[in-house]
């Protein structure tokens, strides 16, 4: 089985911030994580990224938040979305 992609999002919240949300399906874990899914979902102001989340191989599941890293409790896609939506609407505030 090849990865699948399974979303593809971009969201613009006012000019010069969006988000971008890559997910695919692939067919064994990323090196670091013990699910099915490789991601990188990101806050982008004015061409820096403030915010993102993702599990590149070696590191697993992960989140940055401006210059800090700390490790990212991986349960479901959902919540995955639902916690980038939350950090997301505390960052606009």
């Amino acid at each position: 089985m090849k990865a699948t992609l399974i979303a593809r999002d971009r969201r613009i919240y006012r000019d010069g911030v969006f988000s971008e949300i890559v997910v695919w399906l692939v067919p064994e874990p990323v090196r670091g994580s013990a699910h099915l899914f490789k991601y990188s979902l990101a806050l982008i102001d004015e061409g820096v990224c403030v915010l993102r989340y993702d599990n590149e191989a070696g590191k697993g599941d992960h989140r940055h938040i401006g210059d800090s890293e700390s490790p990212y409790a991986f349960s479901t896609l959902e919540i995955l979305l639902r916690d980038f939506e939350a950090d997301i609407r505390g960052y606009l505030k």
